[in-house]
């Protein structure tokens, strides 16, 4: 093969300590806003109306924080996770300054730990990913691991190590957007009269909606974000692999889960952190996405008495409606239906 050319990294190519930077700067555009809503149906008024942003001292509306999210994890995949099995999961995520369009977004990596499976054929790697604007700002920045397959199962593994995360992002270090000024806060175009004070720790939210996957848009939306993940978009090699078909892109099922959320959250207007994630089983095209969320925190920011922070748990469900809030069992073992789940910290007006 060429050596021009590009195979991505295996498991034995990754190092701990090794930097990444990415290739391919992303400007953001009002073309990904439109194509951005019309994949998932987001309807948070914050990110849809600059006259809304503008009215609690927003310059104008910032792009969705998920948008945020896709393109900084597309611009790692060709480096992480070309050839990888699965992503597996998140934690320590911190949305930083909003992105707005005409932003340019850059990301880089730093391995933090890796561990060899057992059987000796794929490895986990563990990444924190951080995306900056062209003037140097933090939008985001995350940790994630992968199980990635080895080039050669006879390879050497390396000495484990494997990274301590944070269960949560502390409420001390949740950014919250320069300028906000909640006082022109409109409950009613935003949709909810729900307010931060009306939440419940240990409520649970039945978002009642549903959306079906189609093959066009989860594939629409892995070419958008640059995501080269070979188990997303080629079948030729896919109908040979452990489901003979292309697995769904778990951001966007995340994107999904958030987008049925507004159905019960739409005061929720800003993602400020990324506590925990799984994705727990594939979604394929023709399912169907439920999803339903448990408040398990809530804080009051400091220095603030106009906004407050939750941290949700969002889980979704394919083929199954969310009403009865299909979870773990004694034994936490996952309900057959579920194939997300997503800990999140949310930004919201306070009573």
């Amino acid at each position: 093969m060429s050596s021009k050319t590009n195979s991505g990294n295996f498991f034995e190519d990754f190092a701990v300590g090794q930097e990444i930077r990415h290739a391919t700067p992303r400007t953001v555009t009002e073309g990904d806003v439109s194509l951005y809503t019309a994949l998932y149906g987001t309807r948070f008024a914050v990110q849809s109306s600059d006259t809304f942003a503008m009215d609690i001292g927003l310059p104008a509306a910032p792009v969705d924080d998920l948008i945020t999210f896709h393109v900084v994890f597309g611009k790692s995949v060709p480096d992480i996770s070309l050839n990888a099995v699965a992503n597996l999961g998140y934690a320590g995520g911190r949305f930083g300054a909003p992105v707005f369009p005409g932003d340019t977004l850059t990301a880089r990596s730093t391995v933090i730990g890796l561990r060899e499976n057992t059987g000796g054929k794929t490895g986990i790697v563990y990444v924190r990913t951080v995306g900056e604007t062209q003037e140097g700002l933090v939008a985001l920045d995350y940790c994630r691991w992968v199980m990635v397959r080895k080039r050669d199962p006879g390879a050497p593994a390396p000495e484990p190590v494997v990274p301590e995360l944070p269960e949560a992002v502390p409420v001390s270090e949740l950014a919250v957007p320069e300028g906000l000024n909640l006082s022109g806060y409109d409950d009613g175009l935003a949709g909810s009269p729900a307010r931060w004070g009306d939440y419940a720790v240990g409520e649970k939210i039945d978002h009642v909606d549903g959306m079906t996957v189609e093959e066009a848009e989860h594939a629409l939306a892995t070419r958008l974000y640059q995501n080269t993940a070979k188990v997303h978009f080629n079948q030729h090699t896919e109908s040979q692999g452990r489901f003979g078909r292309r697995l769904i892109y778990g951001g966007h099922v995340i994107s999904l889960a958030r987008a049925l959320s507004f159905n019960g959250l739409a005061n929720a207007f800003r993602i400020a952190a990324i506590n925990g994630g799984r994705h727990v089983a594939p979604v394929f095209a023709g399912d169907t996405v439920y999803a339903w969320s448990e408040i398990v925190g809530k804080d009051a920011l400091p220095g603030r008495t106009d906004l407050g922070a939750l941290r949700v748990r969002t889980v979704a469900v394919k083929d199954r409606a969310s009403g009865d809030f299909p979870d773990r069992d004694a034994d936490g073992k996952y309900d057959p239906s579920v194939v997300l789940d997503f800990d999140y910290t949310v930004l919201m007006p306070a009573k």
